[in-house]
C-alpha cells in the first residue's frame, strides 16, 4: 500500500467474528484522538469499517475516520499521534494513514481526510448501507472471506480485490 517506510512489515489479514468491544474500543480512542487533534477536527471522528457495523465478521482492526480541516494542519499532530503508538505511512496523496501499535499488530486505523474530498462521504456511505442492508452485509462478508483465504499474506491484493464492491456500494444513489 503506497510507499512504506523500510523495513515495514504487514500484518497477515485474518478475519473475526463481530466483537462487541469494538464499538467500546472506538469510543475510547475517540476521546484520546479528540484531544491529539484538538483544532485541527472539522469533519468528526467516526467508526468506520467493518468493526463499525454490528455483527459484521471483519479483521479485528478498528478503523477511524477524522475529517480535519487541512492535511499540512494535521501534520503539526503528527507527534501526538506517535505518543498514541500510531504509526505513520504515506499511502494515498488526499489522506494521513497510521495504524497503531504496529504494522505487525495492529488493533486500529486511522485515516485523516479533509470533508471536502469525495472519499470522506464515500466510506462513510459504504459503512451506513452495510449498518441497513443485512444481504449487503452477507455479500459483503462472502468476498472478504474468499479474498482473505488467497491473500493471507497480501493485504495490498485483499485490499485491492474488495475496491469494485465497495465502490459499487458507496456511490451516490441514482
Amino acid at each position: 500500500m503506497g510507499n512504506r517506510p523500510p523495513g515495514w512489515v504487514d500484518e497477515p489479514v485474518r478475519l473475526s467474528l463481530y466483537d462487541p468491544r469494538w464499538p467500546v474500543l472506538f469510543e475510547a480512542e475517540k476521546l484520546l484522538l479528540e484531544r491529539a487533534l484538538e483544532g485541527v477536527i472539522s469533519g468528526g471522528v467516526h467508526h468506520i469499517g467493518s468493526t463499525a457495523v454490528t455483527g459484521m465478521t471483519g479483521k479485528p482492526v478498528v478503523d477511524i475516520l477524522v475529517g480535519v480541516s487541512s492535511l499540512d494542519a494535521a501534520r503539526a499532530h503528527f507527534p501526538a499521534l506517535e505518543e498514541l503508538q500510531y504509526c505513520y505511512s504515506p499511502f494515498r496523496p488526499w489522506e494521513h494513514w497510521f495504524c497503531k501499535p504496529s504494522p505487525e499488530r495492529r488493533t486500529h486505523h486511522l485515516h485523516l481526510i479533509e470533508p471536502t474530498h469525495p472519499d470522506f462521504q464515500r466510506v462513510l456511505r459504504f459503512r451506513d448501507r452495510l449498518r441497513s442492508d443485512p444481504e449487503l452485509r452477507r455479500q459483503y462478508v462472502a468476498l472478504k472471506q474468499s479474498l482473505a483465504s488467497r491473500y493471507a499474506h497480501n493485504r495490498e491484493a485483499y485490499t485491492d480485490g474488495k475496491a469494485e464492491f465497495v465502490h459499487r456500494y458507496s456511490v451516490e444513489p441514482v
